[in-house]
């Protein structure tokens, strides 16, 4: 297999069989799958994003698209930069080194990449457009500069993501970990909101889930701001609520630990400043903040309620209060928050019901009541909706000018900051006098410099000797460069649009990008679903308003695939074990070097980190390209989630020599020229199918009418399923047929023209899961064109199987598969396929067959032994 492979492989490279027409009168399809980081080696489990792609890329060209179907690398990061540490290497080198690898591998894996659209991201002819594109939203007022708290590991001197805080240490030093404010550069994001909210509506090819995760990450709400006095000082505390109703019920007012009204205490007592230090040491990822164990402490400061000045409510700091959402304070009302309800039971704090609901029994004192209801125990509220009675308070608060209404974004400012080497640098100069200045766009782009030492402490950038010290553009005095780089996702938040023309003078060539975009099938990992996917359609109306591109949405369909699974193994000295490293000695799991026991642990998704992957190479090694794609897409719908096993890809590869054997037994009834002839090609195909059915052909077609009539319905329904992205039922489907050719194919006087058909059809429609083979296959039987550039199948609409009913097949009790049989199916042919469906065939495989049921229109069942 591996010699046709590499064949196929080049006879695609020297015929740029996929390499994209910028116009064409065809209509276009673009295919994307989320860029990969080169990290290192593909193991299995990268595979499935890929290759859900290639399938219906290859699909799309043989139904007479033009597919544009790239690849390139998001190739800058944190990984690159611990690796030079590690190595004493410049991130680069092994960057490249990856990509190197790592396009090697795809390449032998088949896919039907356009590799003269090929993008990576560290390279200064793609991110310097990038460094214009953060000029030119500078000087639209869309990216500014503001102080901002970080994680800040005090040893390696740098800033960590949240996460890369381990239970309030970093990840690499071990270091407590301080909160600092450092100046950060910020995207106005949150000037989009609305349509970022508003246009999830129309985005009726994406997942009900991703949507949802968008919408929360938004997060509008509609509320209010207002003041509470503070007795005894000047100043006043301004928070938001979404339920300002609930007024009446405070029971106290919550800062922040790092909020203003904290300077105003003077000394701090040991309790505050102990309960001020743990604050410091949490994580403000808001899932953090989520399982945090509520709490707080008094600062002796109290509120003015807005409403009755006789009123007093102790203002307490909260852990769970960020300075960073909404004004950095909120009103506590225990009776009907959760948060506050938790916080008022540890410090005594009185919980006073406001909200009413005669359906259902509350008591505010054993657990916050948080629903809507009729106000009660709230003067002027009283009696009304919890809905009016929001319309009421915020006219009340407009009426003494305390506050107004007010609609809030959970959506905050998205911060591009990254004290990091291995990034886009910022375009910026410090100039004493005069201040941020942006780099002339003729200086573009900022390069990184090569002549770099790693030491894992901050970024060698600011320790450069002559890298950052510059003249300022303005006044020409000495000057210093800023030497923050571009968070990563700004890369991959245009890569869309730059590959439409990579070598574009510009950041997109416009006409390019209005012929293809927006994308119409992308495809990724759903833990992109909120950060890469709101950034992207973020880019994508700024772009717009630059006059780079035409759309406001970037990407039309959207696919989360599930996730690869493999069990993990660990060593009696409690390391993790690699698969291919543990053998079964008289039924105990040992490592085959070391000897130590081994203990197989939980399945989970393949991960380098514990080390539960399959080696790509030795995959391709042992079974072939062919095999390992068609296990990948064989079991599972692609947005569930796949266990990778040995005897599902060991099926596979006897799927693959079948194929073989199959064409051996074709060949000896015709000669090269007589087998193609009317087969070659769709049309010729179609009309000896049509002539059969009416007829005018053989007795022996007309006997065989039922096969035709399979063949036909396969066509439709796995095409249906493709479209569809149903790929593992496609194969199913392609698989059934094959056992009913395979049946014909076995009788005594088989009807070859019939088998001849059926085997054809089988070939093409398996070429976009297994390419290699297939091509293989139509080249020896002289087909008129390569199977990449041969039109997709017809059916015939009379040659459709007309009844079909539905048969949940059974294994020892156990549902394995399910089948739609022609009402003419008789019981033998329906054992047959039953026993031959993937699914069914895995738990029968090397046991026998006691007996089989069928139970008419209801059930097959099979037992084995």
């Amino acid at each position: 297999m591996l010699n046709i492979e590499k064949k196929w492989q080049q006879i695609w490279h020297d015929e740029k069989a996929f390499a994209a027409q910028d116009h064409s009168a065809r209509p276009k399809y673009y295919m994307l799958e989320m860029l990969p980081y080169p990290s290192g080696k593909i193991h299995v489990g990268h595979l499935r994003n890929y290759l859900i792609g290639d399938v219906v890329a290859r699909f799309m060209k043989n139904r007479g698209y033009n597919v544009l179907h790239p690849m390139g690398w998001d190739a800058f990061g944190l990984p690159a930069e611990n690796a030079a540490i590690d190595n004493n290497s410049h991130p680069k080198t092994w960057t490249y080194s990856n990509i190197e690898a790592m396009r090697k591998q795809l390449k032998a894996i088949g896919f039907s990449y356009d590799w003269s659209k090929e993008i990576t991201a560290c390279d200064p002819e793609y991110y310097k457009h990038e460094q214009k594109f953060f000029l030119e939203l500078y000087e639209k007022g869309l990216v500014y500069q503001k102080e901002s708290v970080v994680n800040w590991d005090p040893v390696d001197q740098t800033v960590l993501a949240n996460e890369q805080v381990i239970e309030g240490k970093g990840w690499r030093s071990g270091a407590i970990v301080e909160k600092k404010y450092l100046k950060q550069w910020f995207l106005k994001i949150t000037n989009y909101a609305e349509e970022l909210l508003s246009g999830i509506k129309d985005l009726t090819g994406w997942p009900e889930n991703v949507k949802l995760m968008q919408e929360n990450w938004i997060g509008k709400s509609e509320g209010a701001t207002f003041k509470f006095k503070i007795k005894g000082h000047d100043e006043v505390i301004k928070v938001y609520s979404t339920r300002p109703e609930t007024i009446f019920g405070a029971g106290f007012v919550g800062v922040a630990y790092n909020h203003p009204l904290v300077d105003i205490l003077g000394e701090l007592s040991p309790e505050i400043k102990k309960f001020i230090e743990d604050c410091s040491l949490v994580s403000t990822a808001e899932a953090d903040i989520e399982k945090l164990d509520k709490s707080g402490v008094l600062t002796g400061l109290h509120a003015i309620h807005p409403f009755d000045e006789t009123i007093e409510i102790p203002i307490i700091i909260a852990n769970y209060v960020l300075r960073d959402y909404g004004t950095g304070a909120v009103f506590g009302c225990p009776a009907h928050d959760e948060r506050d309800h938790m916080v008022a039971h540890k410090m005594g704090f009185p919980i006073k019901q406001v909200v009413d609901n005669i359906e259902v029994t509350i008591d505010v004192q054993k657990s916050a009541y948080t629903e809507d209801g009729v106000m009660i125990n709230s003067r002027f509220l009283n009696g009304l909706s919890t809905a009016k009675a929001k319309v009421r308070v915020i006219e009340e608060f407009e009426k003494i000018g305390t506050g107004k209404k007010k609609v809030n974004y959970r959506l905050k400012d998205w911060g591009v900051s990254r004290q990091r080497f291995w990034g886009c640098p910022i375009p910026i100069i410090y100039c004493s006098k005069c201040g941020p200045v942006p780099v002339p766009m003729a200086d573009l782009p900022v390069t990184l410099p090569d002549d770099v030492t790693f030491k894992g402490m901050g970024n060698p950038l600011a320790k450069h000797p002559t890298w950052n010290l510059v003249f300022c553009p303005k006044c020409a005095q000495p000057a210093t460069r800023e030497t923050d780089t571009l968070d990563t996702f700004f890369e991959s938040s245009w890569y869309y649009a730059r590959y439409c023309d990579p070598k574009a003078q510009e950041m997109t060539n416009k006409a390019a990008c209005d012929y293809w975009l927006p994308v119409d099938q992308y495809i990724g990992g759903v833990e992109h679903a909120v950060m890469h996917l709101l950034y992207a359609r973020f880019f994508a109306k700024v772009m717009n308003e630059q006059g780079y591109i035409s759309v406001r949405e970037p990407f039309k369909n959207l696919l989360t695939q599930g996730m690869v699974l493999h069990a993990t193994f660990k060593d009696s000295a409690g390391n993790w074990v690699y698969p291919s490293d543990v053998i079964n000695e008289s039924g105990k799991l040992i490592h085959k070097t070391t000897g130590l026991s081994v203990l197989e642990g939980k399945i989970e998704k393949m991960s380098k980190s514990k080390k539960n992957v399959i080696d790509l190479e030795t995959i391709l090694k042992n079974y072939g390209a062919d095999a390992a794609r068609l296990a990948v897409l064989s079991d599972s719908p692609p947005e569930k989630d796949l266990e990778w096993t040995a005897t599902g890809i060991e099926g596979c590869a006897k799927f693959i020599s079948r194929l073989g054997n199959m064409l051996n037994s074709i060949m000896p009834f015709y000669d090269a020229e007589h087998m193609m002839a009317g087969v070659a090609d769709r049309h010729n195909i179609n009309t000896a199918a049509a002539g059969d059915a009416d007829g005018k052909d053989s007795s022996k077609s007309q006997k065989n009418l039922k096969l035709r009539s399979f063949i036909h319905h396969t066509i439709k329904y796995a095409t249906e399923d493709i479209e569809g992205f149903r790929l593992n039922k496609a194969i199913a489907r392609i698989r059934e047929l094959f056992n009913a050719v395979s049946l014909e194919l076995s009788v005594d006087n088989p009807d070859i023209k019939a088998v001849q058909e059926g085997f054809m059809i089988i070939i093409k429609l398996l070429n976009p899961f297994i390419p290699h083979i297939t091509e293989e296959i139509w080249e020896k039987l002289k087909g008129s064109t390569r199977l990449y550039e041969t039109a997709w199948p017809d059916y015939i609409e009379s040659l459709l199987a007309k009844e079909t009913y539905t048969l949940a097949i059974q294994v020892n009790g156990k549902l394995r598969s399910t089948y739609d049989f022609p009402t003419a199916t008789s019981d033998e042919e329906m054992k047959t396929i039953a026993v031959n469906l993937p699914a069914v065939a895995r738990h029968i495989e090397g046991k026998e067959i006691k007996k089989i049921v069928i139970v008419p229109n209801k059930i097959i069942s099979i037992v084995v032994q």
